[in-house]
């Protein structure tokens, strides 16, 4: 898939509401098998970035690093908040 059509799949999943926000969340489904794909932005925090990479590599789920810093994601996926990671739900 191009980057354009995993964005345009995001923003389907994100009306949906069938994806996890935040870092910890985003953990909580790799560690349980929930998911599918993981969206970085571009400033999401290191230790963050370093933790969902291994464990993403581990159960062999795709992560994708978006182009956008957590503020553009925030406003693309139309919340209120910065987000530095997002995932689908499988």
């Amino acid at each position: 898939m191009g980057y354009e059509e995993d964005l345009k799949t995001l923003k389907v999943k994100v009306t949906e509401d069938k994806v996890v926000v935040g870092s910890k969340e985003v953990l909580r489904g790799l560690r349980a098998g929930t998911l599918s794909v993981i969206y970085m932005a571009t400033n999401c925090p290191t230790k963050s970035r370093e933790d969902i990479k291994v464990y993403g590599a581990h159960m062999g789920v795709n992560i994708i690093e978006l182009t956008m810093n957590n503020e553009e994601l925030g406003i693309f996926c139309k919340k209120n908040y910065f987000i530095g990671t997002i995932a689908i739900l499988a």
